[in-house]
């Protein structure tokens, strides 16, 4: 069985998810593109106009943990 991402989201071609392994949450952040037959992949390479959205993926990113982290403190 596959676990599935507590939280993903998208900004642009840029994609956040966030795992929850336990209470310790890692994230990942790709960028989509198209390869040369027209399909769809990910890589995690960003070219400099990708940056900003990584940034703000990340931000969300962080954001969201520190809300669910606060909640289960309580």
């Amino acid at each position: 069985m596959t676990q599935q991402p507590a939280f993903k989201f998208k900004i642009g071609l840029i994609t956040a998810t966030i795992w929850d392994n336990d209470g310790f949450f890692s994230v990942d952040i790709a960028r989509s593109y198209k390869n040369g037959e027209g399909d769809w992949c990910t890589t995690s390479a960003f070219s400099h106009n990708d940056l900003l959205n990584v940034a703000k993926c990340a931000e969300r990113a962080e954001n969201w943990i520190s809300r669910k982290q606060a909640a289960s403190s309580q």
